[in-house]
């Protein structure tokens, strides 16, 4: 068979080049063949969704929820399957392939009724005999880049609510996770949309993803990925006056009190550092920790790591998969590097692993003696690797989860109401955690960060209106 096609006003055409997926967990499992589209069929993808948007953007609320309702049932119908394939080209255990896969369900059925509820307001004007309305439009043809750590529930937060609110999509997924978008966007494909309304273009971020950024057709532009790449995003959208919604890094604080629950402070670390191989942006990457329980926690928080079975992600009993690619491996192991030349010491973890078949596998590390103006608690890693940071009072606690340039999740394990409420209040992320790890999130809730972590409106539940719509004001002489 020919590598899957690319999805374009309504059929599968074949790319100018060919993406080979390859299993992390096992390099010499192929996972598929994906073509590329280049800077012409991006522009005819763009051309499509342009041309099909007068018509669509004028359906009825129960043609966008009847479709989205359709893509989520045909998900959760299919999860086992579509959760097997994530995992197989991701590398995270089965168990969060399939979880992931019924979280990208729900989030399409919780739009098919978000599609039923988009709301305006009638105001009473200033004037004698003039109505005001206000109300919610589609922002147009919407660019949609999704990143390779979560392939399905992160493209679904953004397609859904395109969809729902009356947008047509052009949807670039990762390189190196084409499978689970390809199995999404056929499962689309056959939701009843008219053509054009959704174009699945895979290829080169630097190719598909430019020519988005570039085109004036293009009228917003969504995007989760790295900072670099986010600013230029920024940057392009702006000097053109497209709306643009950044989803970028993380270097998530997990504060521990000295009277904390200290079992639950470490499950709590070793989940959000270490579980999906660290590979969230929402991992705690930064434990900062009370001096009077620092020895016991990290002495507890090793036992647990080598506890962790680490292995295929397909295998039974597989906590820890590999990570994505061999780049992803070398990173990791070059912010192991950084943190022992500046002091910091690695109290376990961070070998590459053997394993019957041949990955990326590493050991999850935690680097102990290390200070937050050091390289590993500035910057982002995105691997299986968490610093410790001694503190003394809760007060040098806040002040250090505070003291970066990220601001998406943070956390806090203590048995005071008082500390939790203090944190809650003054900690600068977009999500706060108590007594609980840092990554894991509800659908049906905003999602996102402050400071460099992200930029422009929410993603997820009903604050998703505010990209995927533009606000209209009318009014109207009655008298």
């Amino acid at each position: 068979m020919g590598a899957k096609q690319n999805f374009i006003n309504g059929e599968w055409l074949n790319g100018q080049g060919v993406t080979v997926d390859i299993n992390p967990s096992d390099i010499s499992d192929v996972v598929g063949e994906y073509t590329q589209a280049d800077k012409a069929q991006t522009e005819m993808a763009i051309a499509a969704a342009k041309a099909a948007l007068p018509s669509w953007s004028m359906t009825t609320p129960q043609q966008r929820a009847d479709a989205l309702e359709m893509i989520g049932v045909e998900l959760l119908a299919r999860k086992d399957e579509i959760g097997r394939l994530l995992s197989r080209e991701e590398g995270k255990p089965l168990a969060n392939g399939i979880a992931e896969t019924m979280r990208a369900a729900q989030i399409f059925k919780f739009f098919a009724q978000e599609a039923l509820r988009i709301e305006g307001t009638a105001l009473a004007s200033v004037r004698t005999g003039v109505d005001v309305t206000i109300t919610r439009e589609p922002v147009g043809v919407v660019g949609l880049i999704a990143p390779w750590n979560f392939p399905i529930a992160i493209p679904a937060w953004k397609i859904a609510p395109a969809l729902a609110y009356g947008n047509c999509v052009v949807f670039k997924p990762a390189d190196l996770v084409p499978a689970t978008a390809w199995a999404l966007a056929e499962i689309i494909s056959r939701a009843g949309l008219p053509k054009g309304v959704f174009n699945l273009v895979m290829g080169r971020g630097s190719v598909v993803g430019q020519t988005m950024l570039d085109s004036r057709d293009v009228n917003a532009i969504s995007f989760t990925g790295s900072v670099e790449t986010g600013a230029k995003v920024a940057m392009a959208c702006a000097a053109r006056g497209a709306k643009f919604q950044l989803e970028m890094g993380g270097k998530n604080p997990l504060v521990v009190m000295d009277d904390a629950n200290l079992d639950a402070a470490v499950a709590g670390a070793v989940d959000g550092a270490f579980f999906q191989t660290g590979q969230r942006c929402t991992a705690s990457s930064r434990l900062i920790v009370h001096a009077k329980v620092h020895d016991a926690f990290v002495e507890k928080t090793i036992s647990a790591m080598k506890a962790l079975k680490v292995d295929h992600a397909l295998k039974d009993g597989t906590q820890m998969g590999p990570v994505v690619d061999d780049g992803q491996l070398a990173q990791d192991e070059k912010f192991i590097a950084i943190a022992r030349s500046e002091g910091g010491e690695v109290a376990w973890g961070g070998e590459r692993l053997n394993r019957d078949t041949k990955g990326h596998f590493i050991s999850p590390a935690l680097i102990v003696g290390t200070t937050n103006d050091m390289r590993i608690n500035r910057e982002e890693v995105f691997g299986p690797v968490a610093s410790v940071i001694k503190v003394s009072t809760y007060d040098e606690a806040l002040a250090v989860a505070n003291d970066t340039a990220f601001g998406l999740s943070s956390g806090i394990y203590t048995g005071s109401l008082k500390f939790a409420a203090d944190f809650r209040r003054k900690s600068q992320a977009g999500m706060v955690m108590v007594n609980l790890p840092t990554a894991g999130v509800d659908y049906h809730v905003p999602f996102g960060g402050r400071k460099g972590s992200s930029m422009g409106a929410r993603e997820q539940g009903r604050y998703a209106a505010e990209f995927y719509t533009a606000v209209k004001t009318a009014y109207q002489f009655a008298g």
